[in-house]
């Protein structure tokens, strides 16, 4: 076997949460510190506590709230959808390009018109 390849361990690691509480582990390193441990965590504790490091739940709520506000607001039907987009696409204007032997024309009409190939 080689020597030296294992890292250092500590019988004696200090293990240090936000809430205050330390305890002592066996680690390879000698000092660790936690955000949760046994005395603050909500499964060993019954308590709730959100720990929100990415405001994941600020965000929710904004979601939550703008899809409420949004589902307030009257909701148009397929027919008025429908009439509405055919309105909007009877008044744009349709540009033809006619090939002509000497010149390419560009005729400007106000309804489509259905060119017959012969």
């Amino acid at each position: 076997m080689k020597n030296d390849i294992h890292p250092k361990y500590y019988p004696d690691c200090k293990v240090t949460c936000v809430c205050g509480h330390t305890f002592l582990t066996g680690s390879t390193e000698p000092e660790i510190k936690v955000e949760l441990c046994s005395a603050c965590h909500p499964f060993y504790t019954g308590k709730q506590k959100l720990v929100d490091t990415a405001r994941r739940v600020e965000k929710f709520t904004a979601r939550v709230s703008a899809k409420e506000t949004a589902s307030s607001k009257a909701k148009k039907g397929k027919k008025l959808k429908r009439a509405a987009r055919a309105e909007v696409k009877a008044k744009k204007e349709v540009v033809v390009k006619t090939k002509d032997f000497k010149r390419i024309t560009q005729v400007k009409l106000n309804k489509p018109v259905k060119l017959n190939k012969k």
